[in-house]
């Protein structure tokens, strides 16, 4: 025997397929993530005080890590490309706008 679908049901049957090919077609993988996301060159020296590392991406240096011998490791940040460096106690720090323009 043949089920049969009101069109109250019939409505939010389609309205749930539809939202979730719209959900499938736009989230981004982690693959797909990891290739929109710029890579900087990061150059590192050390001394008998700390290590510091330079965070570059098109040439430009937008953040620099020190991790120092004793105490907890920060970032200086530029975030609008004025060259004022703000610190950061942070893990990580994103790549700012004005470096990614180009």
């Amino acid at each position: 025997m043949p089920t049969t679908l009101s069109h109250t049901m019939l409505r939010a049957l389609l309205a749930g397929l539809l939202v979730a090919t719209a959900l499938a077609t736009t989230a981004l993988t982690p693959k797909a993530l990891a290739q929109n996301t710029p890579t900087p060159q990061i150059t590192t020296h050390s001394d008998a005080q700390q290590t510091v590392s330079e965070y570059r991406l098109n040439g430009k240096l937008y953040a620099i890590r020190v991790v120092p011998k004793s105490g907890q490791a920060y970032f200086l940040y530029d975030a609008d490309g004025d060259g004022n460096y703000q610190r950061r106690d942070a893990d990580s720090v994103p790549v700012p706008e004005w470096v990614q323009r180009e």
